[in-house]
């Protein structure tokens, strides 16, 4: 599954980006350079069985074992101690990030309710692109009956992009269903 996406990178979407943007060499085309998948947990604090799920859970859709995030500050409106778990997260490259990727493009957002498509407008001006997903049962690998709670996440689509404008045409390319504004 990741080598079509990687394979139809390398075929279609580069010679599309150097004729789009007149690169004169191969290397400057854009590229994905890594995946993040971000969870966080702001009742893991006093609810431990939580951050056991959402462990599994985010290891079961991205194939990876997520690294628990801890408070780096005392936060005292939010019962926060430094230290304390606030929230998953994993970091996706290689064959690892293609295989999301695609999943994610043709299996878990056409599974989101009244999709239209995902917002054009989340750039960093940078040309990383993310993208928060309301709730985990868009992607396949997450059964009903097994979640005892609804929740979100953050992914984010690290880029060799300059420009929110290569970012955008490299992830509209790869199949991202931008919709139109």
């Amino acid at each position: 599954m990741a080598e079509q996406l990687k394979a139809f990178y390398t075929e279609k979407v580069t010679p599309k980006l150097m004729e789009q943007f007149g690169y004169a060499n191969i290397h400057q085309v854009p590229k994905v350079i890594k995946v993040t998948v971000n969870r966080g947990l702001g009742e893991a604090s006093q609810n431990a069985k939580a951050l056991e799920s959402s462990l599994s859970e985010v290891a079961l859709i991205t194939g990876q074992r997520p690294v628990v995030t801890r408070a780096k500050k005392a936060i005292a409106g939010f019962k926060i101690r430094e230290g304390m778990p606030v929230g998953v997260m994993v970091t996706l490259r290689a064959e690892r990030m293609y295989a999301f990727l695609n999943r994610l493009i043709n299996l878990a957002l056409p599974r989101i309710r009244d999709f239209r498509g995902v917002s054009p407008k989340s750039f960093d001006g940078r040309g990383n692109y993310t993208l928060g997903i309301r709730e985990q049962l868009i992607f396949p690998e997450i059964e009903y009956d097994t979640i005892e709670q609804i929740r979100g996440m953050d992914v984010t689509v690290v880029t060799s992009a300059n420009t929110d404008e290569e970012g955008r045409a490299l992830l509209k390319e790869l199949g991202m269903p931008f919709r139109d504004n």
